[in-house]
């Protein structure tokens, strides 16, 4: 696809991503969800300087041809997932690039399930995009779209059906949250504190250009520092539109999603919760976590690498929970996308109901150092049949053995090989790795 990936339309403002483009996108779904009825969109938005302008041009793209559009504001990405099912919206959008740096941005469509698009909607929006934009006409007089603001209203039902989904309490609790500068700054303290934990923030005074700078879920070491030098049971990071989470220990260290995943596993599975005893990860998961699932009879399925497939494959099959290492989790009988409070919250009452410290859980699964480098190259395709790669890469993998494994993998978006190494030990993982881009780089491909 031209214009959209895996995860919506994104790139850098105004010279891959403009309001033109907004509004086109607007345009097209307005009349695409309005052909039968008119239609009701919601749009929400993490806190880049270009926000406001990108949610002006799509909520106006969309009000063109008569769609009545709702405006979240500032919001996680799983808010306005969960409204458009809740509230039976025809459709809804989030602006945002997630864990990007301020200069991009996106725009991320969902359906009224509040599922993303379906590819076949996107390659018409894409149709539309690379057109002369005035096959559609807009409407007039009392037919054009209302534009309303429902920011406080939207998070208050939210919050509510946090505390009827996951009817905890953490009193007792005293924990230290990053928000990247990012949508959870519009209600992550907030409902935590609802919970009866004790919660200071960091990161918490976005002003447009510093989401995701040096801080949030990409950025753990400022998370990391301050746990060590203060007195918390645990940490939360949560990326820039808050539809991740990651955590840190005690003792600084950091407990990634493959971490959170094994530990959420284990207590579904103890109370018979975990459907078909089986946990959903992606091709990027540590050996670490297979093996400490195997011992604990939990099977795994394995999908490629992105949340749309892990999504996919919850749905299709009617497992309980999957996720990313990146700290993208989906608990299917809840949610359905990936939701950084609700993630929280699960991982919160994982360790209230052990008695036990996240550190002292993170003690019960080993996982591997993990070396991953990228590599420009000519033509993915080309690198990825290569006869002299592919035999490199046999090498590694008959090295390693059970002690480890190598993925070679294609980007989505770019001419680069990635390059994935899991071993005994960083030297190993280096090693390896330097000896398939050695081959890549020797040939000129």
């Amino acid at each position: 696809m031209k214009y959209f990936g895996t995860d919506g339309f994104r790139g850098e403002v105004s010279s891959k991503l403009n309001v033109n483009h907004a509004f086109a996108i607007g345009q097209y779904l307005g009349y695409h969800f309005s052909k039968k009825k008119k239609a009701r969109m919601l749009i929400g938005k993490d806190t880049r300087i270009s926000g406001d302008m990108l949610e002006y041009a799509l909520a106006s793209g969309a009000a063109s041809m008569g769609v009545d559009v709702y405006l979240l504001g500032v919001t996680p990405t799983p808010v306005v997932s969960y409204l458009i099912r809740k509230e039976g919206f025809d459709f809804g959008a989030m602006i945002s690039a997630s864990h990007n740096p301020y200069v991009d941005n996106g725009i991320k469509v969902f359906n009224s399930k509040g599922f993303k698009l379906e590819q076949e909607v996107e390659l018409l929006v894409e149709e539309y995009l690379d057109s002369n934009r005035d096959s559609l006409e807009l409407v007039s007089g009392d037919k054009i779209g209302r534009i309303v603001d429902i920011h406080d209203s939207g998070l208050s039902k939210y919050a509510d059906w946090l505390h009827e989904v996951c009817p905890y309490n953490f009193e007792g609790m005293h924990i230290l949250v990053d928000l990247a500068n990012g949508s959870a700054t519009a209600i992550a303290k907030k409902v935590l504190e609802s919970y009866g934990a004790k919660v200071d923030v960091i990161s918490n005074e976005p002003n447009g250009v510093n989401i995701n700078n040096g801080c949030g879920s990409t950025h753990l070491e400022l998370l990391s520092s301050k746990m060590v030098a203060g007195d918390y049971d645990l940490g939360l990071a949560f990326d820039g539109d808050a539809d991740r989470l990651l955590a840190v220990d005690d003792h600084g260290r950091i407990i990634d999603g493959d971490v959170i995943m094994y530990l959420c596993a284990c207590y579904m599975h103890e109370r018979k919760e975990l459907h078909d005893n089986t946990l959903v990860v992606t091709v990027m998961s540590n050996i670490g976590l297979h093996k400490a699932l195997q011992a604990k009879g939990i099977d795994r399925k394995i999908t490629a690498v992105g949340d749309k497939y892990v999504s996919e494959c919850l749905f299709s099959e009617n497992y309980s929970l999957g996720g990313e290492q990146s700290g993208h989790i989906i608990f299917k009988d809840k949610a359905v996308t990936g939701d950084g409070l609700l993630t929280a919250i699960h991982l919160l009452n994982v360790v209230k109901a052990s008695g036990r410290s996240l550190h002292a859980l993170r003690d019960d699964i080993a996982i591997y150092p993990q070396v991953l480098k990228n590599i420009r190259v000519k033509d993915k395709n080309t690198t990825l049949n290569d006869e002299d790669v592919k035999a490199a890469i046999d090498n590694v993998t008959s090295q390693l053995g059970d002690n480890g494994r190598i993925l070679v993998r294609p980007s989505g978006t770019e001419e680069l090989i990635r390059v994935m190494v899991e071993a005994a030990t960083d030297d190993l993982c280096h090693e390896y790795v330097d000896k398939v881009i050695h081959v890549i780089e020797e040939k000129g491909l």
